[in-house]
């Protein structure tokens, strides 16, 4: 089940709503455990073989978590968090990995059988949430959770189960308790969600069938135009697509009471890869700086120190992403880059004109998206190839009418990407405080609520008559 999908839409949320706010807000246990119940019937729609995973997932960190706690010796503490670290990532290993290595090892020259095994939905996120809440116990910088229920609660929360934003259990320790559901919060919340809906409906899903229509021929064929705008569509695609998800998951978890952080803001307006990775998928480069790059030594080290640390942040960045060599080389690609930056060019283009700037940056996400979007690495460079002039000619047909085909959508991505609602809210909140105006006012108010209300319309519409698409990040 997605959150863009007719029996989330018009079944399990209102089924959800209905036995939650049924039930009086002094009853926060009882409220917990209906969204808790919910919660694992959203994830076993999705994969009810795996749902016994998640729960053993959860009782590990529980288990794991109390015995990291002050209560315990360092010895016993240090001990329940590696065994944390060790069965979550070793879980996650075995799902996600195993047929990539055994891959590996058949290539230098072994016959080992390659095992197939489905990738439980979700399990990159769930697996991270539980080792922070963990580390965080062990660290004395969250206190330890001692109902099995609350715990439950954080980690299988169906908001942000699936596909992230990642949340820490010092975000949402607090709340789980002692939240209080508001109107006006469980209207900015389906504000929230219904835009994000809009992302996903109208730019992500038109943008993805551009992307699949390009990058679904031969790359050594595509002429330059062609595989530009295939780039192009599939940059748009996993921005619109992505963020869209976080921001349902983040309007879902207001209308429950819940204030889980940004996870994007605007990462095509950056000046450079440094700038665009404090704008991007938010909880995953703070989450590996937190846990990894820190423990590692950090900036707080020798410069070849500085390097290797980075170079391990990213190695984990790009497989964390998939088990293929394509996602190791995107990682890859944004290492050389940001050391690049650190100790190279950076002050450099720093004082380049911010046009350059933009540009070098839009330039090195759309290159990276080619490696994350491409079936496998000798495809990647045979499309990038085709993209810097070396492929079927340099323009043909199909790009003039990808790019006229789809006219409004392009213009609405372009639109979209830009903090082009929070410029124009600052002039009218400006207008309202310093001219008194009643206008201005009025529009704060209520634009947001009739946008959504014919995003809904248009959104709904195309659910109805368009094609399923499934959220790209559901397969990490």
């Amino acid at each position: 089940m997605v959150f863009s999908s007719i029996s989330f839409l018009t079944f399990f949320l209102p089924c959800l709503l209905v036995c939650y706010f049924l039930i009086p807000s002094g009853f926060r246990g009882a409220r917990n455990s209906v969204l808790l119940i919910f919660s694992l019937i959203f994830y076993a729609c999705g994969g009810p073989k795996f749902l016994l995973l998640m729960l053993l997932s959860i009782a590990v960190n529980y288990v794991c978590g109390l015995f990291a706690s002050s209560a315990f010796s360092r010895n016993v503490r240090r001990a329940a968090m590696w065994a944390s670290v060790v069965i979550g990532i070793g879980l996650l290993g075995y799902f996600k990995y195993a047929g990539f290595f055994a891959e590996i090892i058949n290539s230098m020259g072994a016959s080992i059988p390659i095992p197939q095994i489905a990738l439980p939905v979700g399990i990159s996120f769930y697996t991270f949430q539980g080792l922070s809440y963990v580390i965080d116990v062990y660290r004395n910088d969250a206190e330890v959770q001692r109902n099995p229920l609350k715990i439950a609660l954080y980690i299988a929360l169906f908001p942000q189960l699936v596909a992230g934003p990642i949340v820490r259990y010092t975000t949402v320790a607090e709340e789980i308790s002692s939240r209080r559901e508001s109107l006006a919060e469980i209207s900015e919340g389906i504000v929230r969600f219904i835009f994000g809906l809009a992302k996903k409906m109208i730019l992500a899903n038109s943008m993805g069938e551009v992307a699949d229509a390009v990058f679904g021929q031969n790359a050594d064929e595509l002429s330059a135009a062609l595989a530009w705008v295939g780039a192009l569509a599939y940059t748009a695609q996993i921005y619109f697509d992505f963020s869209a998800y976080s921001d349902m998951a983040i309007g879902l978890g207001k209308i429950f009471g819940f204030h889980f952080l940004e996870n994007f803001d605007y990462p095509y307006i950056s000046k450079s890869v440094t700038e665009f990775w404090r704008r991007w998928h938010i909880s995953l480069s703070t989450w590996f700086r937190d846990y990894i790059y820190i423990p590692l030594g950090g900036s707080y080290c020798s410069g070849k120190r500085q390097i290797f640390n980075m170079f391990v942040v990213w190695a984990c960045t790009g497989m964390w992403h998939g088990a293929a060599w394509n996602f190791i080389v995107w990682g890859m690609w944004f290492f050389v880059l940001l050391v690049g930056e650190k100790y190279l060019w950076g002050k450099g283009l720093s004082r380049t004109p911010a046009p350059v700037q933009h540009i070098y940056a839009l330039l090195a996400a759309i290159i990276s998206w080619v490696f994350f979007r491409a079936s496998d690495l000798p495809y990647a460079f045979s499309y990038l190839s085709s993209m810097f002039g070396f492929g079927d000619g340099l323009w043909d047909g199909q790009a003039v009418y990808y790019l006229l085909e789809y006219a409004p959508e392009w213009i609405l991505c372009i639109i979209a990407s830009m903090p082009v609602r929070g410029f124009l809210q600052k002039k009218l909140e400006r207008a309202r405080d310093e001219k008194n105006s009643s206008a201005a006012a009025a529009v704060l108010v209520w634009w947001p609520k009739l946008a959504a209300l014919f995003l809904l319309i248009v959104s709904y519409t195309e659910l109805v008559t368009g094609s399923f698409n499934p959220f790209i990040y559901f397969r990490f």
